[in-house]
């Protein structure tokens, strides 16, 4: 990473609860004062039906997990973790503020998960336990977070409520570390706007429903109108199914209640629909309506099935911009999808390659970087270092997450990168603007996925 071990130990030390060390607590790696129970061996008694004991702490886990490398604490990693909570359920370690805190720590970015060779279901425990910590009160979410996953799930009220977020991102003042400029609409939705060019165009191609999202509708539109351009210019009809709701990742990532109804409203928004396909443009949202709808029916990344139609290229005649693409950890890790098709990226017409450490966390994890901004910073302060020296005129960082993109704009705004650089979403990339016509193949041709 970016820091020394003695810096990463000091910061460690410095956010770590303030209590003394027990028979059962001993001061760790990183001059802290916890259970020392993540040792590599397996937890003692386990039993095949506890859903802790698959992990064989191997330590594949620790080389991909950011907390264990910003902080080299072995109770910080996800086997840590896991011996942590196994321990306590079967009530060998009483609860106390170092479980606690372990658990906050992790930004949930699944890496582990992809690594590990006995396929332990991290994610699900770790969503279980987090929210098992908030009903008990052994963590609470910031008043302003538990506020806002109240709002998401009323959709209309939450789009009105950020409508002067949309005026400052349109007109850029005052800036905010985590909001680039753009040109969201103020008034339409996505759904009129799908529903508009539709009447417009009439594409015949494969069928598909899009989910919008609560933040991406509210406060990034203009990413969701170029989804609908890019999708019908392919010749894709595009349908906004009402009564969709907040995919559920918001209160996942907070630990707060209401997942269930959340996942109930999406699958009786989606699941009745004749269409080909869902798509999501958002890889974390993707990953919770997909949880929400399974097994009845996949949801699929925009960029993904766009890969398999072959997308309308952009011309760039004598481009000098250099695209670096990051990808999303819920896309590889949560969707376990192989990246970006090549022929979605080579579509934006630009010189693109992979950034240095594309498959690592950034930080945002989702409210990450609100709930934990130190560690986040740390995270992302590895990753866009080579922005700084990196090639191109212009500097183009290209994901595939609204989230993400707000992390990776903050990288300028706090001085980790010192020189112009601009993040976009791929789908932006590919837009054609207003201005488009449809390409019609010569004979029909299959949604991609679509049942033979």
């Amino acid at each position: 990473m970016t820091s020394d071990s003695s810096s990463s130990a000091d910061r460690a030390a410095r956010a770590t609860p303030s209590v003394a060390c027990s028979a059962t607590a001993s001061a760790s790696a990183s001059g802290s004062c916890a259970p020392q129970v993540a040792d590599g061996a397996p937890p003692s008694g386990a039993s095949p039906t506890d859903p802790f004991s698959n992990c064989t702490h191997c330590g594949f886990c620790l080389a991909v997990c950011p907390t264990y490398r910003l902080t080299g604490d072995e109770n910080n990693s996800p086997r840590g973790r896991l011996r942590l909570w196994g321990e306590e359920a079967a009530g060998r370690l009483p609860r106390d503020p170092w479980t606690d805190f372990y658990t906050d720590e992790c930004v949930g970015c699944l890496a582990c998960e992809t690594a590990c060779p006995a396929q332990v279901p991290y994610g699900e425990l770790f969503e279980r336990t987090r929210h098992e910590h908030v009903v008990a009160g052994r963590s609470r979410p910031g008043a302003l977070l538990r506020l806002a996953a109240a709002a998401v799930s009323r959709p209309a009220a939450f789009g009105l409520a950020l409508l002067p977020a949309r005026l400052l991102r349109r007109f850029g003042f005052p800036r905010h570390r985590f909001l680039p400029r753009g040109q969201p609409a103020l008034l339409q939705g996505t759904a009129a706007y799908a529903r508009e060019l539709m009447r417009r165009h009439q594409p015949t191609g494969p069928r598909v429903a899009l989910l919008t999202g609560c933040l991406m509708e509210a406060l990034f539109r203009e990413i969701n109108f170029a989804t609908v351009r890019v999708l019908i210019e392919n010749n894709v009809q595009v349908f906004v199914p009402d009564g969709q709701a907040c995919c559920g990742a918001f209160q996942e990532h907070t630990g707060l209640g209401g997942v269930a109804a959340l996942q109930a409203r999406n699958r009786s928004a989606f699941l009745p629909l004749a269409v080909d396909a869902v798509l999501s443009n958002s890889s974390g949202c993707g990953y919770a309506l997909g949880k929400a709808l399974a097994p009845d029916r996949p949801v699929r990344d925009v960029l993904g099935f766009l890969g398999e139609l072959g997308p309308v290229r952009r011309q760039r005649p004598g481009d000098r911009a250099r695209l670096y693409v990051d990808l999303p950890c819920h896309l590889v890790h949560g969707q376990k999808a192989a990246g970006i098709p090549a022929a979605v990226l080579g579509a934006t017409g630009h010189r693109w390659e992979l950034a240095p450490n594309a498959r690592d966390c950034c930080g945002s994890g989702g409210v990450y970087n609100l709930q934990k901004p130190a560690n986040a910073q740390a995270i992302l302060a590895g990753k866009s270092a080579f922005l700084n020296t990196a090639e191109g005129q212009p500097v183009i960082l290209g994901t595939a997450n609204h989230v993400c993109m707000m992390q990776w704009h903050s990288a300028g705004a706090t001085g980790l990168v010192t020189r112009p650089y601009e993040v976009r979403h791929i789908i932006q990339l590919l837009d054609p603007g207003e201005g488009f016509t449809v390409r019609r193949p010569a004979s029909p041709r299959a949604a991609p996925g679509a049942a033979g």
